[in-house]
């Protein structure tokens, strides 16, 4: 995205001449404001009042991006930048909406780590393993990358119709795991891509099965996840704000309903550019990061349970136009929630907000030009 200011930045006649106004009518740029100075630290690694403008962007009404409630920029680790809409603060929890799966696919990883699951084998499913079941060839591997076959309906026309809906919100709401596994199939698994927060869902249940020991309490289901997320992920990491939402029947509502504030969704994506280490410790083996970011075979631009910077161009691409440099990955959630690492420039940004789809292609253009701010490493 290109506001006036970017262009006089850009431009070396103006720069020098910028006292007194570039020629054909353009107004001398007068540099950040104080607010957008204050939000950005002495020594960012870069410019810091160029920093400060593209930053402060995020939170200009007139910029078209929709409405930025919290934006940080870590970079080398440090917040380089950090500044919160009218009502919010650093103790205001956020909902994570879809930054939940990648998330919930830590947690699976952790959980194969541990020999308790496995990757490509048969998805420990009850309902899947009957006889003659063609379900019993999902496995785990097609789960996280969003290809098991089932018929999922991410959004649908009219939307109260989509299974999405259905699950979070309507009538499937107090068991969503047992009403996203009873799906059929509508492709062989393995073969098609169909974004899904049911299938994260189901995800979320595994988890719950093998951590309460197949147990139907909801209050021990809930339990068993809850004290595993919080020991061997949350604590570990300082994000203390953390709050995750169970269904009816204890199941994490793994895809969609996580919150937390800024600076804890900053520390994730931290976590996952240090390739799931933290202070020296591996929480998560590294190969685990890597399956992560390993591109789905039908859709490149997606790994598991993480967007991909590479086929920018993709109309399912939700990181368009971000493409360069190779490597950029991101937690993406409903409405403008985005935490976007950039591992080559050592960077994290996240930006959580209100934004419409128009909104969110210019809201990416500017993260593209906060991220173009840093060299590669």
């Amino acid at each position: 995205m290109f506001s006036r200011r970017h262009h006089l930045l850009a431009s070396p006649v103006c720069l020098a001449i910028a006292l007194a106004g570039c020629s054909g009518g353009d107004e001398a740029d007068p540099g950040p404001s104080e607010v957008e100075l204050t939000a950005v630290a002495e020594a960012p690694g870069v410019g810091r009042q160029r920093l400060a403008m593209e930053f402060g962007d995020l939170f200009e009404s007139d910029q078209a991006l929709g409405e930025t409630r919290a934006a940080l920029v870590l970079h080398e680790g440090e917040i380089v930048a950090e500044r919160y809409g009218p009502e919010y603060d650093a103790d205001t929890r956020f909902i994570s909406w879809s930054m939940a799966k990648t998330v919930t696919a830590v947690m699976i990883g952790m959980l194969i780590a541990d020999g308790a699951l496995e990757l490509d084998a048969p998805a420990p499913v009850e309902l899947w393993q009957r006889p003659g079941d063609a379900r019993a060839d999902i496995t785990l591997r097609h789960l996280l990358q969003m290809r098991s076959g089932l018929d999922h309906t991410e959004a649908g026309d009219p939307p109260y119709e989509s299974s999405e809906v259905r699950m979070l919100f309507l009538d499937q709401r107090d068991d969503m795991a047992e009403f996203a596994k009873a799906q059929p199939l509508e492709a062989e698994p393995g073969e098609k891509f169909e974004y899904s927060s049911n299938t994260t869902v189901i995800l979320a249940d595994i988890a719950a099965d093998v951590l309460s020991e197949g147990s139907d309490d909801p209050e021990e289901r809930r339990t068993a996840v809850d004290t595993y997320l919080r020991t061997r992920l949350f604590e570990p990491l300082g994000m203390d704000s953390m709050v995750p939402e169970y269904d009816a029947s204890g199941t994490l509502i793994g895809g969609s309903t996580i919150h937390a504030t800024a600076r804890d969704w900053a520390r994730f994506g931290e976590f996952l550019r240090n390739r799931g280490s933290y202070r020296g410790t591996q929480l998560v083996p590294r190969q685990w990061i890597e399956f992560m970011l390993e591109p789905s075979p039908p859709a490149p631009f997606y790994g598991g349970q993480t967007w991909l910077n590479t086929q920018a161009s993709d109309p399912q691409n939700s990181l368009y136009p971000i493409d360069q440099p190779a490597g950029i990955f991101a937690a993406i959630g409903h409405m403008g929630q985005y935490i976007v690492v950039s591992p080559q420039q050592r960077l994290t940004i996240v930006r959580l907000g209100h934004s419409d789809a128009e909104e969110r292609r210019a809201l990416l253009r500017q993260i593209n030009d906060l991220i173009e701010l840093y060299p590669a490493q």
